[in-house]
């Protein structure tokens, strides 16, 4: 057991060098011998000229619909919300459009601000209180915030196998499916007496087929016109049930929320625990990678999601607004309806505030009339836009065995985390699926080279023994002359 433990391959941990450089700057040094990597597309923030030249060359409606192609997501769960009493419409308004203007300075990308989803889904069901809500978000935000402080999210990055991540957005990539399906439901009639003229099956297959006739035209804003015309229904409606007399324009304030600790006990336990994973890996790990697919030579810093996850929550929980994070699907949903820049988060930001101060709670009067099938099939496509990425799931497309597994590793993360409606079930299914097929190969590798020794003869087997021996004592020469190498560095920096 023990001979069979030392023969085996261990997996390649990280160099100094690497642990380094991802210390001081949060990423990982590029390996010796490899390609260079492709020029970053996003100026810094600092580079204003630069920024303003970027989002001047994509000045288009394109961009303007894409800052919409996250609302499936955020209208149902902002309006459920607040109608229940959870959270703050005027607050959640303020604070997400606040959100959406700093991200854009920030990361220079359509980095979403969306509800926490697990967290909504468990405050819907068991009536939170406001105390309730705030204790959920500020304790997920205040660990995530720990942990990337600590640096200690480097070992997710570092050891989470590529088909993980890849299961992980095709599983959330079904949920949203599912999401919006359900919404389309809700109206799903053709004809007869339940029918509604402004939200029915009719509304939906239209817009359905209208987003497939553009799909591969992305210049055409179709986000925003399906949004407009969904707008127009739910004004109509409060006009035909008389209630435009419920809003009332004017200055709207937020007011602080302080959870007792029964409040803080019950929301984090409740829904915090179980957004957590969910979190720290969609929002953070699968985030980070999608955005490097999305946007080649964009390498974004995990430390600083974390940290603005973190901030976001601490301030805004405490002064009534539903939790924001950032996340994978949102980030693919503006990107396929058009947004590019950070210019379509400047243009949703500036629209949440202006909605959000003037109109306020006010403004629910007109929101809950917006038809669900417009918003169920913005939400089904906006999901296929995140599945897409998940082609991408091995890094070794021609080993036919490798491919295989991974593809297992893949479903079997996705198939957890949608039967199991729960992020971290789905990592812990992914990573020991990974680690079992590890195990195969380690044994399979052992099983060849003792065939191979086998049949080799005897002088043969000789002189492979003493390469090895040779290529041991190498090593170990050098890695005592860079020892003392360092050694010497260290005595020239003091």
């Amino acid at each position: 057991m023990f001979g069979y433990l030392t023969r085996v391959r261990r997996p390649q941990l990280p160099t100094r060098e690497q642990i380094v450089a991802f210390l001081k700057e949060d990423k990982w040094a590029p390996s010796a011998g490899g390609a260079d990597p492709p020029p970053n597309p996003v100026p810094p923030c600092w580079d204003m000229k630069a920024r303003v030249r970027r989002m001047r060359d994509h000045l288009t409606l394109r961009e303007f619909s894409g800052a919409l192609g996250d609302i499936g997501t955020l209208i149902p769960i902002l309006i459920s919300m607040t109608i229940q009493g959870s959270a703050s419409l005027t607050a959640s308004l303020f604070f997400g459009g606040l959100w959406n203007i700093l991200t854009g300075f920030f990361y220079g990308i359509p980095m979403c601000v969306q509800p926490m989803k697990s967290i909504a889904a468990i405050a819907l069901t068991n009536n939170f209180t406001p105390g309730e809500l705030a204790g959920a978000g500020l304790g997920v935000s205040a660990i995530v915030l720990f942990l990337g402080l600590s640096r200690l999210l480097w070992l997710a990055t570092r050891f989470v196998p590529l088909p993980v991540v890849k299961g992980l957005q095709l599983g959330t990539c079904f949920q949203l499916c599912k999401k919006g399906v359900a919404l389309v439901k809700e109206n799903a009639s053709f004809w007869g007496d339940s029918i509604i003229w402004s939200d029915n099956l009719w509304w939906a297959c239209s817009s359905f087929l209208l987003v497939l006739f553009v799909y591969e035209r992305r210049r055409v804003p179709v986000a925003l016109l399906v949004f407009m015309l969904g707008l127009a229904f739910a004004l109509a409606q409060t006009g035909a049930h008389h209630q435009f007399g419920q809003v009332h324009p004017g200055a709207h304030f937020v007011h602080t929320v302080v959870p007792t600790a029964k409040g803080f006990r019950t929301g984090f336990l409740s829904a915090g625990l179980g957004q957590l994973p969910l979190t720290l890996l969609n929002s953070v790990v699968a985030l980070a990678a999608l955005a490097r697919e999305l946007f080649p030579g964009y390498d974004p810093s995990m430390t600083h999601i974390t940290i603005s996850i973190g901030a976001m929550n601490l301030i805004g929980c405490f002064l009534g607004s539903m939790p924001f994070c950032h996340g994978s699907g949102g980030l693919a949903g503006q990107y396929f309806f058009g947004a590019r820049t950070e210019l379509s988060l400047y243009f949703l930001g500036a629209v949440k505030i202006i909605i959000g101060v003037v109109f306020g709670e006010s403004l629910l009067a007109i929101l809950k009339w917006f038809p669900n099938s417009f918003l169920g099939v913005m939400l089904f496509m906006a999901s296929i836009e995140l599945g897409l990425v998940a082609r991408n799931f091995t890094q070794f497309p021609n080993n036919e065995h490798r491919r295989k597994q991974d593809f297992v590793v893949l479903l079997s993360t996705a198939a957890a985390l949608v039967g199991f409606s729960h992020d971290g079930l789905g990592f812990i299914v992914g990573m020991v699926t990974a680690l079992v097929f590890w195990m195969h190969r380690q044994l399979r590798n052992r099983d060849e080279r003792s065939v191979t020794n086998a049949l080799l003869p005897t002088s043969s087997r000789q002189e492979s023994l003493d390469d090895s021996k040779t290529t041991v004592k190498a090593s170990a020469s050098a890695s005592a002359t860079a020892t003392a190498d360092d050694g010497a560095g260290d005595l020239e920096n003091h």
